[in-house]
């Protein structure tokens, strides 16, 4: 990872691809994970081991690595937007 993830970074499944959420805390040593806030959904548990890059405020994670549930939410992140507002 070029830089170190920190709460309020803003999460991506790919660079240059639509936000779907915020990293909402990094858990203490010992614990390889972040919280982050997921659009749609709330607060979900992803591994560190997850995390593809980080840089320039952005968190971009491997779906791949990611537990099914959470790749189920992502993929509903932007369910509730109404086009236009």
């Amino acid at each position: 990872m070029a830089q170190r993830v920190e709460a309020g970074y803003q999460v991506f499944t790919e660079d240059g691809g639509e936000e779907i959420g915020a990293v909402r805390e990094v858990r203490p040593a010992g614990r390889p994970e972040i919280v982050i806030y997921l659009e749609n959904h709330g607060e979900q548990l992803v591994p560190l081991a997850a995390v593809r890059s980080v840089h320039d405020g952005k968190v971009i994670v491997d779906l791949a690595k990611l537990d099914p549930e959470v790749r189920r939410a992502i993929a509903h992140a932007h369910d509730a937007e109404r086009p236009g507002l």
